[in-house]
């Protein structure tokens, strides 16, 4: 089933969100991301990444692929592909049971996640300063939920005084499930087309191919098998810019471990993963551990690194011990032996799995959210607002601008040299157009850390001017130290350097 939907850019928010609309705006003015089919009046909750977006999002993948596994040498990679056997999603349990829980209001006919209109209330609730409320309030949701007590989660809500944002009142029809995945069908010929699903998720193909790697590169309990894909969920309500969509990407890392060792490490790999977030320069004040009051039916242990989104705290990345829920019910249903003989204690057993998952695309918007900066400066009638993108220099979409001066008296040339001796290394932009001013505005505008301004000087002593996003401060450099200067402070080491 497919959704077609005439948008504004923004979507549909709540008072909450009013915040993100200054980000939004400039995500898609500045070629960040933009809504999907626009021509067409949009595709809701589907989005295209932009010049700038791309080069963001394929740097801050790389990041975690570079660091999920070749910091770790028991970590190696897979690409699975995106359809699958559909008796996978049988034992994986989500034919059964990847439900969310749906409302309708009778009088708008709009329709909400149940447990969204609890989470929305509670975080207004936290905001009133009135934390207890909230406290209680989720888990109150938590309990019911996971009693599958439905007409409670609907009485609460009532009891809650939560109304339609459209209509203003509580008509609410009953709680019922919905499930998730997107099916489409596979086969030439109608008729004899078998039904398959889009997947939901990446880890099944790690977990259906977990002896191939095991065998092929030799690796030894504990072990872990990363990937990067994309993923379809049929989210009726999606909201929230690129915070849910109904395909994104995910970043997801299955470690299997013996038997009675999950909880060892799954507070380590809270820990491991807590430290990546903050190596991309997130405030420790702005992520936050929060435990699952009610668990996923695979896992005995699971909590969500939460970032502050202006709309509140919110899930960027899940830590889950899943048990060995999904290898032992895949052998089951295969009649395939999915076990480990473990040389060190002589014996055969089925793995269990610490699963890290993160969203590429909400650590997009992390990064996005968090490096938004609006700073007064000036004095008088000198003052202004300025406006630039603070991105780590390792994530930075464009890492420097060459900008000459004037398009004339040779400093084109000397620019172009230096682009063309620098662009095998680095991400690039070459502008030489309107005042120096206006594009170090646009420059960051997009992030850029740094801007080489080439003048008539240069001619005589091969020296240029680097102006530095953050300070806008700026300082004479040789031509031939640009490489080393530029390298320095966008290596991905330098992160790399806050996790080992």
């Amino acid at each position: 089933m497919y959704i077609f939907a005439t948008i504004t850019f923004y979507e549909i928010m709540n008072e909450q969100d009013f915040g993100i609309k200054e980000i939004i705006s400039h995500a898609k003015e500045y070629g960040f991301v933009f809504p999907s089919s626009e021509i067409y009046d949009g595709l809701q909750a589907v989005y295209d990444y932009g010049p700038y977006g791309v080069e963001l999002k394929n740097n801050l993948k790389n990041l975690w692929w570079q660091a999920m596994v070749k910091l770790n040498e028991n970590v190696v990679g897979l690409d699975a592909a995106i359809f699958m056997h559909p008796l996978t999603w049988k034992a994986s349990g989500h034919v059964d049971g990847f439900n969310d829980p749906m409302i309708d209001n009778k009088d708008s006919k709009k329709r909400y996640r149940a447990d969204v209109l609890l989470e929305d209330k509670a975080a207004a609730l936290a905001i009133e300063g009135k934390q207890a409320d909230a406290d209680a309030l989720l888990k109150q949701m938590g309990q019911l939920l996971s009693a599958e007590d439905l007409s409670g989660v609907r009485q609460l809500i009532i009891d809650s005084g939560i109304v339609c944002p459209i209509s203003g009142t509580s008509n609410w029809t009953e709680v019922r499930q919905f499930n998730l995945m997107f099916s489409t069908q596979i086969g030439s010929v109608a008729d004899d087309a078998s039904n398959i699903y889009l997947r939901p998720e990446t880890a099944q193909g790690i977990f259906v191919n977990f002896l191939n790697v095991q065998k092929s590169a030799r690796m030894k309990v504990p072990f872990g098998v990363a990937q990067i894909g994309k993923a379809f969920r049929n989210e009726i309500v999606a909201r929230q810019f690129i915070f849910r969509m109904r395909e994104f990407e995910q970043m997801e890392m299955q470690f299997f471990i013996r038997p009675g060792e999950e909880m060892k490490w799954y507070e380590h790999w809270k820990q491991v993963r807590l430290k990546w977030h903050k190596a991309l320069g997130i405030p420790a004040d702005n992520l936050r551990f929060h435990d699952h009051d009610k668990l996923a039916h695979y896992a005995n242990a699971a909590v969500d690194v939460e970032f502050k989104f202006p709309f509140g705290f919110k899930e960027v990345e899940g830590i889950h011990s899943r048990t060995d829920f999904d290898l032992g019910n895949h052998q089951e249903l295969s009649k395939k032996k999915m076990q480990y003989f473990d040389p060190e204690i002589n014996k055969n057993y089925v793995p269990y799995v610490i699963e890290t998952s993160a969203g590429a695309d909400r650590l997009f918007f992390m990064l996005l959210c968090n490096g938004y900066k609006q700073i007064t400066v000036g004095e008088g009638e000198n003052e202004k607002q300025r406006t630039f993108l603070k991105f780590h220099p390792a994530l930075a979409p464009v890492k420097a601008a060459i900008l000459p001066l004037v398009k004339k008296d040779g400093l084109p040339e000397i620019g172009r040299k230096i682009f063309d001796d620098l662009k095998y290394d680095f991400n690039l932009i070459y502008e030489d157009s309107q005042s120096i001013g206006k594009r170090y505005t646009r420059q960051d505008l997009i992030g850029t850390p740094f801007c080489i301004a080439i003048d008539h000087q240069t001619k005589e002593d091969e020296m240029v001017t680097i102006r530095h996003r953050d300070t806008t401060e700026q300082e004479r450099v040789k031509i031939t130290d640009l490489k080393s200067i530029i390298d320095k402070e966008v290596s991905i080491k330098n992160i790399f350097n806050e996790l080992v």
